[in-house]
């Protein structure tokens, strides 16, 4: 039954995690991966808990077997402050210049597409930001976007009586 179950699994996996390498000695080594699957739990604005997933395999509530993809989901936390909105996210081995960025006033898009690596992340943006305030930093794997919300403006109208 478990032999089924990886057969059935591994036939699921997407071709591009596949590879084969050779080694020193002439032989071919098939490998596939990486597979990622985590979660991270904070506390929201409102105090209840936000849990985000990440990674590359997504638990399937189909038949059981887990869904993969070539992309990988990076971890990220989105931080809000009186003025900014900050997201982190890691994007492991890959250089700035692989990184794209598109933001919205409610969303940021992460995107890698290299051959070693493949990342995707829309992010939802829990306040309206200017995107033209939008800066980023990347160091050791660690992208940091800063953003700042877009001011309030009053809403109504004041209503003078004659």
């Amino acid at each position: 039954m478990f032999e089924d179950m990886f057969k059935e699994t591994f036939e699921t996996l997407p071709k591009e995690l596949y590879r084969e390498r050779k080694l020193p000695d002439g032989s071919i080594v098939k490998t596939f991966g990486p597979v990622v699957y985590g979660y991270s739990m904070t506390m929201g604005p409102d105090g209840k808990p936000v849990i985000r997933e990440f990674g590359n395999l997504k638990p399937s509530r189909v038949r059981g077997l887990p869904a993969t993809r070539e992309q990988r989901e990076p971890l990220v936390d989105v931080v809000t402050g009186d003025e900014l909105v900050q997201v982190t996210a890691e994007v492991p081995g890959v250089d700035k210049q692989d990184i794209n960025l598109s933001v919205a006033e409610n969303s940021l898009t992460i995107s890698v597409d290299t051959e070693k690596y493949k990342y995707h992340k829309e992010v939802p943006l829990p306040e309206q930001i200017d995107p033209e305030s939008a800066t980023a930093t990347y160091k050791n794997g660690v992208l940091e976007v800063s953003m700042r919300k877009l001011a309030k403006k009053p809403t109504g109208k004041r209503i003078s009586i004659e």
